[in-house]
């Protein structure tokens, strides 16, 4: 049996899902998302959508949403709007999960809804909008779930090029009585860090990636670190200069890597010798999903 793979791939002007081919770069196809700047996806292949966050047209504005479509872009719906997000980011589940996850960023959260956008859900709260919303240390972005230790772990990505970035951990359930603005189960991770984003765990392997928009040498960059029950192990940074780094998809068994930029350009990387090779330079991109259909 062959291995397909595609990757479908945020654009932000025009805002739209591309869908691509990872062997040639070909685009196979275009969903219009109309509005706004879309930022994380995800595909479950068992149900067939995809979901998708927005960000909206105002960073400020409460104009955020979650929204979800078949892979053709048919019956495509908002499932979380109307001032309930701000600027949500990278979006995560796993199939056969109920729940959709989330970071706000300058909502100052993590959040979580069932997949018809019900029992919307805070599981953390770093912030108060709109009062600390310019202390972008509380701003939460990447997010990654381990359902297999109950895991869930995200980045805090700090001030542009400021180096201050960090990456945490803490139970995907908030245990019962605690509040969301002050749990006391939280790990800290990684310190200082220039700029995490988006984040991939893969619990078989034992292993956490991440994309990093931070400032060089060690910023614009793949990264990755060994991960157990007593944090994260072994940084290494698999691949530098990138442009402005945003999306991240690994394959499930953990060989290749895929990363979106700002500048447009998506790259397959090879994991274990940092080889990378371009894709498709295109319109400005943000997150990425892959999806992986045997044939």
């Amino acid at each position: 049996m062959t291995q397909q793979l595609t990757l479908y791939s945020l654009e932000i002007e025009p805002a739209r899902i591309t869908v691509l081919s990872v062997q040639d770069g070909r685009p196979l196809s275009h969903i219009d998302i109309g509005w706004g700047t879309p930022d994380g996806i995800w595909i479950d292949p068992t149900e067939g959508r995809i979901y998708w966050t927005n960000m909206g047209a105002d960073d400020n504005a409460a104009d955020g949403s979650i929204e979800s479509a078949l892979l053709d872009g048919s019956d495509h719906k908002v499932l979380v709007a109307n001032g309930l997000v701000i600027t949500p980011k990278q979006l995560i589940s796993t199939p056969g999960n109920k729940h959709l996850y989330w970071c706000d960023r300058e909502g100052m959260r993590i959040m979580r809804c069932q997949r018809d956008g019900s029992n919307l859900e805070v599981l953390l709260q770093t912030g108060t909008y709109p009062t600390n919303v310019k202390d972008e240390t509380r701003h939460c972005v990447g997010i990654a779930i381990d359902t297999q230790n109950g895991y869930l772990y995200w980045s805090q990505k700090g001030p542009t090029k400021g180096g201050r970035g960090r990456i945490f951990r803490m139970p995907l359930e908030l245990p019962a009585g605690m509040n969301p603005a002050s749990r006391n189960d939280i790990e800290l991770l990684a310190d200082r860090l220039p700029e995490p984003i988006d984040l991939h765990v893969s619990p078989t392997l034992g292993k956490l990636w991440w994309t990093d928009r931070g400032a060089p040498p060690d910023g614009n960059s793949l990264n990755v670190a060994q991960v157990d029950g007593h944090g994260l192990h072994d940084h290494q940074i698999i691949l530098r200069g990138l442009k402005e780094a945003i999306g991240l998809a690994v394959d499930t068994k953990g060989t290749l890597a895929f990363v979106s930029d700002l500048g447009g350009y998506v790259r397959e990387v090879i994991l274990e010798s940092g080889q990378a090779r371009l894709i498709t330079k295109q319109a400005a991109t943000t997150g990425i999903c892959l999806l992986e259909q045997g044939s």
